[in-house]
């Protein structure tokens, strides 16, 4: 435990000096690729930082917050796109925005009260979800279909809901919201573009979808080009979760994961592409009709190729016990009185 604690802190010092040179020196170097060639040595340090941990919490975490936020938002800052443009007003925003999945509200005049209203419900679900995952052996197979998905949404809803109200907190400003209630999408490409993971979805608009889109179209019709851009970015999503879920479990990747958003890159694309056909403008599928079956592809897809290698790595029970040292080991510290 006082391993980790040490990566922790050295992880923890090395992201502020990176994050630091970033705010300092590239702002001098003017936009396009020699400020990204300025910028490379600490994309590839923020790469390589969740490997300094054992513990699937932490590994995760950085993963998630470093390699992932922090790189695609300092590639962007490149070229002053995203939310590190303009530059932040002092270091500490900076860091900030550059670390935690965090993005200015566009319009924060438009509040969505239902997701206010309805955020207690979720957090007793979870709980009611935390009884029940003890006793996950017993479950039946089409139980744990909708068990694993609605247990990591909600785990991701709560925590990044939380993190988002303490920004707010201390930043003074009104932030984006990470989900858009994604259990009513209508269609993939609701649940994908509007309703799920919104800020990363953001970012993989900007970083890949927009400049894949522009080249195509030098080539391509508009509409060719608008489904590559579509297809590049559920692939360059799938590789990105493959070395994901490598930091997390440290084997070898088995393609599941990356083979999970090349299915849902084809259907969104063939979805796309359908609704701009003739048929399907004069014949529309009913909105019931077609939530359900979005609700039933995104769970059944996930859980033939999502979550089988999470499982097989028995990551639930590893976050379990982890969680568990680390109550004890602080429990220790902070109440320990020497005899």
């Amino acid at each position: 435990m006082e391993e980790e604690i040490k990566s922790l802190i050295n992880v923890g010092f090395l992201t502020i000096i990176s994050v630091s040179y970033c705010y300092c020196l590239p702002p001098r170097i003017k936009s396009g690729v020699l400020r990204l060639l300025s910028i490379f040595p600490v994309c590839v340090l923020l790469v390589v930082l969740p490997l300094f941990f054992s513990f699937s919490i932490f590994t995760s975490t950085t993963a998630f917050f470093l390699s992932a936020i922090a790189n695609s938002r300092l590639i962007l800052f490149s070229f002053d796109q995203g939310p590190l443009f303009p530059l932040p007003s002092n270091l500490f925003r900076f860091t900030c925005f550059t670390c935690f999945p965090i993005q200015r509200q566009q319009n924060p005049k438009s509040q969505d009260h239902l997701s206010t209203y309805v955020f207690p419900v979720k957090i007793a679900i979870f709980v009611v979800l935390l009884y029940v995952h003890n006793d996950i052996q017993n479950l039946p197979p089409t139980f744990l279909l909708c068990l694993h998905p609605l247990y990591v949404y909600l785990l991701l809803e709560i925590l990044l809901t939380l993190l988002r109200i303490l920004m707010t907190i201390i930043l003074g400003c009104d932030l984006e919201p990470h989900f858009h209630e994604p259990y009513l999408a209508t269609s993939l490409q609701d649940f994908w573009g509007r309703r799920w993971n919104l800020i990363v979805s953001a970012s993989l608009r900007a970083i890949v979808y927009t400049p894949v889109r522009r080249v195509c179209q030098r080539v391509m019709s508009s509409d060719y080009a608008m489904l590559i851009g579509v297809f590049a970015t559920f692939v360059t999503s799938g590789v990105a979760h493959e070395v994901v879920f490598f930091y997390i479990t440290r084997a070898m990747p088995t393609g599941e994961v990356a083979l999970f958003f090349l299915l849902h890159g084809v259907c969104t694309v063939a979805e796309v592409a359908a609704k701009r056909t003739a048929f399907v403008r004069r014949w529309p599928v009913r909105p019931v009709v077609s939530w359900m079956f979005t609700i039933a592809f995104v769970n059944v897809t996930a859980g033939w190729l999502f979550f089988p290698q999470l499982i097989r790595n028995n990551l639930g029970e590893r976050c379990s016990n982890e969680i568990s040292l680390l109550i004890d080991f602080f429990r220790s510290k902070l109440f320990y009185f020497p005899q």
